[in-house]
């Protein structure tokens, strides 16, 4: 059965960070390779005491040795990715997610990898991005998915999410290009957010994993996607420099959209935007269950960080 692990560079509160370890533990991941954008001598006191867990925290000392720290974090990423993938860790398999994102197998991921063909560097699970919940008493997360072909895809949003499905890739704030396993330990492997390259080539002999979708809790609250907005709107994934996500001549960038909605009517603009396209409304959940893009998961991250992380339950709340 092959082992795989996880590497991701993180910057969020220890409950956050403890939601996501533990889920993936319970998953059976056997190792876990976390760096810390910024210290965080609480984070790593509890997460390194785990067995399975290595923590490294990305302080001036750690890039300097590595030629200075990049400015982007998305580039931050990609070396703490190349960091991990270059140490002997016994591992088949790497994925490279980020702290919001959580693995949602169908059955055992040890056996789904294994059963990957030997030519094929890496695999792509693609997202599901988690739709808010209108009551914390509500036991499911639900998420939207989206059709893979093109036509489809905007056929389906243009039903359910009607004029905002111009502007958006099957209806999602975030990306849809999904993330990779890749082969751990692959010499001179680049490793990039979404994609990886050896000798030139990107992606060698990728194939599909059907079998593991990528659950996004992007904006997983109105709350939480308030907090991430300015961020993202200047350095993250609503940057002006970034494409349309969605195809066509009247598809606006993200960027520009929402500083549309704001000039227009400001933060009640973006919350009304916000409780369309991303809450779990009876509205929007009956349009994506007629159209096969609903996807429903309980995910006890309490429960499951008291088990990995005993006495430090406390610490944790639901998403």
């Amino acid at each position: 059965m092959s082992k795989w692990g996880i590497v991701s560079t993180i910057k969020a509160p220890l409950p956050r960070i403890l939601d996501f370890a533990a889920w993936h533990l319970e998953l059976g991941a056997d190792h876990l390779f976390l760096y810390l954008d910024t210290p965080d001598p609480e984070a790593r006191e509890v997460l390194s005491a785990h067995p399975a867990i290595t923590v490294t925290e990305t302080d001036a000392a750690y890039w300097e040795k590595k030629g200075g720290r990049p400015d982007a974090h998305q580039n931050r990423q990609c070396r703490n990715a190349r960091h991990a993938n270059n140490r002997k860790t016994g591992l088949a398999w790497l994925a490279h997610i980020d702290v919001d994102e959580f693995l949602l197998p169908e059955g055992d991921i040890a056996e789904i990898l294994s059963a990957i063909p030997a030519e094929a560097l890496c695999a792509r699970m693609r997202p599901v991005e988690a739709l808010a919940r209108r009551s914390q008493n509500e036991s499911d997360i639900l998420f939207k998915g989206f059709h893979l072909d093109q036509s489809a895809r905007q056929d389906a949003s243009a039903r359910i999410f009607g004029p905002w499905a111009q502007h958006l890739s099957g209806g999602f704030l975030s990306h849809v290009a999904g993330k990779l396993f890749f082969r751990a330990g692959t010499k001179g492997l680049q490793i990039r957010i979404h994609n990886v390259i050896l000798d030139g080539e990107q992606n060698p002999g990728q194939v599909a994993l059907d079998e593991v979708k990528l659950g996004h809790f992007h904006a997983a609250s109105w709350e939480a996607f308030r907090e991430a907005y300015r961020f993202r709107l200047s350095q993250g994934s609503y940057r002006a420099g970034l494409n349309p996500q969605a195809r066509g001549k009247d598809a606006m960038k993200l960027h520009d959209l929402f500083r549309e909605i704001e000039a227009a009517e400001g933060e009640a603009g973006l919350k009304r935007f916000y409780e369309e396209v991303a809450t779990a409304t009876p509205e929007l959940t009956a349009k994506l269950d007629r159209e096969g893009l609903l996807h429903r998961r309980k995910m006890d991250l309490p429960a499951l960080v008291a088990r990995h992380f005993p006495g430090h339950e406390s610490a944790a709340k639901p998403s």
